[in-house]
């Protein structure tokens, strides 16, 4: 990237997972839509479906563009993507089951309410456990 303040943004690993981010929202939108606009099914269903094919595309750029794993160990990395990714998703759906069953927040907000909760951890994770002895 070129050189300055703006460079160095385009060229973070925070800005990097941004976007991979913003397109595990769009897969999840997209998903949670179709699945209980267009099918009627469960939200709480709805919410594993969308979360699981996010993060199916998120492996693949979080190793090659966000995390940039050159090495190590594929399989080890995959069991520890897994964990975040079951401490993320576990933390966003009992965040999510609080919203719409406590406080009775409307399903569709308390998805994308959810998403920051999932991000959050699933970064953390990632950064810190999973692709911590591949880093650039």
């Amino acid at each position: 990237m070129s050189g300055g303040r703006f460079g160095k943004l385009l060229d973070s690993r925070l800005f990097r997972f941004c976007v991979i981010g913003f397109s595990n929202f769009l897969i999840i939108t997209v998903t949670v839509f179709v699945m209980m606009s267009g099918f009627s099914i469960d939200s709480r269903v709805t919410n594993i479906c969308a979360y699981t094919l996010a993060n199916i595309s998120s492996f693949y750029w979080n190793k090659r563009w966000v995390f940039k794993s050159k090495g190590g160990n594929v399989w080890q990395e995959i069991f520890w993507f897994l964990v975040a990714y079951l401490c993320a998703v576990g933390l966003q759906f009992a965040f999510f089951t609080m919203l719409i069953s406590w406080l009775d927040v409307n399903e569709y907000l308390a998805q994308f309410l959810g998403m920051f909760v999932f991000g959050t951890v699933n970064f953390l994770m990632n950064k810190f456990v999973t692709f911590k002895t591949t880093l650039e």
